[in-house]
């Protein structure tokens, strides 16, 4: 079974920036696709950005330039660099993880088999 812990969520100002991090469990990471999504509040859970095993990134419009995705298959970790956050950043965070091996980047919520528990990102202004 493979297990999603989020870290790295919390309450910053804006301009500021956060770093989170997904540490997986439960099988092998580097051959599986990840993204993060967020939902905030009365909102449908949002597409943020997407690695698949290749390294290949991609943003939502609404983060790039701002939010860089990456992974590190030797720490089984992947991470959400946010820089000049906004308060309409502010929502709830979770990783999500592929179960098809070698597949293609996904950037719906739906196709993600595995989350977290979420990490919380409050931005004030």
């Amino acid at each position: 079974q493979v297990q999603l812990v989020e870290s790295g969520g919390k309450f910053v100002q804006a301009g500021d920036s956060l770093r989170l991090s997904c540490t997986a469990s439960g099988r092998t990471f580097n051959g599986y696709g990840m993204g993060w999504f967020r939902q905030a509040p009365g909102k449908e859970r949002e597409f943020v950005a997407a690695i698949g095993y290749k390294m290949n990134a991609y943003h939502a419009e609404s983060v790039k330039s701002r939010f860089t995705i990456s992974r590190d298959n030797g720490q089984n970790t992947v991470y959400l660099q946010m820089n000049s956050l906004r308060p309409e950043d502010t929502a709830l965070y979770y990783c999500g993880a592929d179960s098809v091996p070698f597949g293609p980047v996904r950037f719906r919520s739906d196709e993600y088999d595995y989350w977290g528990q979420g990490t919380q990102v409050t931005v004030s202004s």
